[in-house]
């Protein structure tokens, strides 16, 4: 009998990563010699756990990627892009302008995050590009599913919000006062890179290649059997309206989700480019890709 390969992989608890692994969480995908198992934690601790190489498979923070390329290729398969009209941002309890913002402290969701790291893009040079815009922001980490509360309760006067608090928030009386996604796509004319999945470096390249099939046939069996895939990530979607369970799944697991090609692929390399030119990363990564 031949001893299946063991293979962990680790992903955020949300709706849309619940709905991307669903095919293989469910035993519908998969290669008869590979166990999967999977890990659930928020994304800045799987960015840290990542700088070790501590799961075979990990979902990664485009800015995180920076960090721990040595260890990690990047899978084409499992990515989240914002687009012109939803992605990260920045809300309050009133409207903020501009010059008010920047002297904010704003609550973040992790220093490794994506989101984190086009906030300081955003502010990095003044809007008229004449130099730079003045000293670095000021934020304050919090765990992403506490930052909508924290500025509820007025803990803290503005919060960068992931993952579902981005179709939630006006419920509980908040403003967008710093669409992210609006500013990088009038910027750059590009999809919004925001997460990828890593596979290690050190796993024997044709375990990696299966993998890589198994999470593109997990993620487009999702999207062939979308009622069972959405109940399934109902269940990590924190009392979500199926509504907005289903729209917010439909903004970050998509034709773009199943295989980038390269628009996506020159929206990552561009975001690690102009990072690196303006230092917010030690060095421009080389990209390797798997799949």
């Amino acid at each position: 009998m031949t001893r299946k390969q063991q293979i962990t992989i680790a992903h955020s608890p949300d709706a849309d990563d619940a709905f991307m692994f669903y095919g293989l969480a469910a035993g519908h995908v998969g290669h008869p010699d590979i166990a999967y198992t999977h890990v659930l934690r928020d994304i800045q601790t799987l960015n840290e756990s990542a700088r070790e190489g501590r799961y075979a498979v990990t979902a990664l923070s485009v800015h995180a990627y920076a960090y721990v390329s040595d260890r990690y290729a990047l899978l084409r398969s499992g990515a989240s892009m914002g687009e012109a009209d939803y992605g990260p941002m920045v809300v309050a309890r009133s409207p903020m302008k501009r010059e008010v913002l920047r002297k904010t402290v704003i609550a973040i969701p992790g220093s490794l995050t994506t989101a984190t790291l086009l906030l300081h893009l955003a502010f990095a040079h003044s809007e008229d590009g004449a130099g730079p815009s003045g000293p670095p922001l000021e934020t304050i980490p919090l765990p992403f599913d506490q930052i909508l509360p924290a500025v509820v309760a007025g803990k803290v006067a503005a919060g960068l919000l992931i993952h579902e608090g981005q179709l939630t928030y006006a419920q509980s009386g908040l403003v967008n006062v710093l669409p992210l996604y609006t500013w990088w796509h009038e910027t750059y004319h590009l999809p919004m890179p925001l997460g990828v999945n890593g596979i290690r470096r050190d796993l024997d390249p044709l375990l990696q290649q299966q993998i890589a099939r198994d999470l593109r046939a997990s993620i487009e069996y999702g999207l062939a059997h979308r009622e069972a895939a959405l109940t399934h990530a109902a269940r990590y979607a924190d009392g979500m309206a199926p509504a907005l369970i289903d729209r917010f799944v439909g903004m970050y697991v998509n034709h773009r989700t199943v295989a980038m090609g390269d628009a996506e692929a020159t929206a990552i390399a561009t975001l690690l480019d102009v990072a690196n030119g303006h230092g917010l990363i030690p060095a421009r990564p080389s990209l390797a890709w798997v799949g």
